[in-house]
C-alpha cells in the first residue's frame, strides 16, 4: 500500500513547506490540483450538481507543473501526480513539454493524472473546445506517449496532428498516465487507455464498488492482467487493518491528510503539521510495510 498526501487548499508556499516533511517521514507521493481561474460569472455547474464549487473564489490553485518542479527540488524520493490535471483545456504540445520537463527535473518521479474537466469557462479562455474535450483526451493519451519517446516524433490523429519534431528534454522513462473522474466515460477511459485511476474520498462500500467496476472494465478491454494503480481516499477511521483490507481488494494507494482535525494544529502554520504527519507515519505507514 502506498500513502499519498496533497497540497490542494493549502496556500502555495505552505505546500512547499509541507512536502519535505512528507518526504522525510516516508510518505510515497504528493498530489497537486488544477484550476486556471475562478470566473466572476460562472455558469458551468459543478459535477455534484451544485450551483457553485465548494471553495471560495480566492482559493489558491498554483500551476501543477510549476509546483511539482519546485517540490521535486526540495525532496529526494516522493513521487508526484495530479488530482486531476485538466489536460484537454491545454494544447497537446504544451502538456507534452510541461510533463516531460517535470519528469526530467524530478528524475522520473512524476505521473500524469488527467481529467476531462467541467468548467467551460476555462476552456473558452484557453481557446480549446469544451464540446470535444472527452474525445480529444482519449486521443491525447496515446499521443503523449508517442511524443515522449525521444528523438524525432510525430502524431497523426483525428483531433491532433504533429509533424515530425523533436521535443527535448524527453522523460527518462515512460510517464504513467492515470485518469480521474467518476462518470462511465472516465472509468472506461481509465480501464482502456491508462495505467490507473484516481478517485476522490469515499466510504468503504463505495470505494469497493469503484474497484469492482474498474476490474470488470479492464477485463472487458482485455487488460485484467496488466498492472493498474487505484488511488483514492477512504472516509473511514484510519487503521492498519483498514489499509490492509483496502490493498486486498485492489486499492494500491490512499490519500491522507493526518493534520486535518488533529489537536494543536494551526492551519496557517505548517510547522504544526509535523507532529500528525510523523505520528501517522509511525502508527500506520510503518506497520503497513
Amino acid at each position: 500500500m502506498q500513502f499519498w498526501s496533497g497540497t490542494p487548499f493549502l496556500n502555495t508556499t505552505a505546500g512547499l513547506e509541507l512536502v519535505p516533511m512528507l518526504d522525510d517521514a516516508g510518505y510515497d507521493g504528493v498530489i497537486t490540483a488544477d484550476h486556471l481561474i475562478y470566473p466572476k460569472v460562472l455558469n458551468s455547474p459543478y459535477p455534484d450538481g451544485s450551483v457553485t464549487p465548494p471553495w471560495p473564489p480566492e482559493t489558491e490553485w498554483p500551476d501543477s507543473w510549476v509546483m511539482i518542479g519546485a517540490m521535486a527540488a526540495v525532496t529526494t524520493r516522493v513521487r508526484f501526480t495530479n488530482a486531476v490535471y485538466v489536460a484537454p483545456s491545454r494544447p497537446l504540445l504544451e502538456v507534452a513539454k510541461q510533463v516531460a520537463t517535470a519528469a526530467v527535473v524530478s528524475r522520473g518521479r512524476v505521473s500524469l493524472t488527467v481529467g476531462a474537466g467541467w468548467m467551460r469557462e476555462e476552456f473558452d479562455l484557453l481557446g480549446q473546445s469544451f464540446a470535444t474535450r472527452g474525445k480529444r483526451l482519449n486521443e491525447m493519451i496515446p499521443a503523449l506517449r508517442a511524443l515522449w519517446r525521444g528523438g524525432w516524433v510525430s502524431w497523426e490523429g483525428e483531433h491532433y496532428r504533429v509533424p515530425e519534431v523533436m521535443i527535448e528534454p524527453h522523460p527518462p522513462s515512460p510517464v504513467p498516465i492515470m485518469c480521474g473522474g467518476e462518470s462511465d466515460a472516465a472509468l472506461r477511459r481509465a480501464a482502456r487507455l491508462c495505467d490507473g485511476w484516481v478517485g476522490a474520498a469515499y466510504s468503504w462500500d463505495v470505494a469497493v464498488s469503484y474497484v469492482e467496476r474498474l476490474t470488470a472494465l479492464r477485463r472487458e478491454y482485455g487488460r485484467a492482467d496488466e498492472p493498474f494503480e487505484i488511488l483514492l481516499a477512504l472516509l473511514e477511521v484510519p487503521t492498519v487493518d483498514l489499509f490492509r483490507r483496502a490493498e486486498d481488494v485492489g486499492i494500491t494507494a490512499v490519500m491522507c491528510a493526518p493534520w486535518m482535525g488533529a489537536d494543536g494544529v494551526d492551519p496557517n502554520d505548517v510547522r504544526t503539521f509535523r507532529g500528525p504527519v510523523e505520528r501517522f507515519a509511525d502508527d500506520i505507514i510503518a506497520k503497513c510495510r
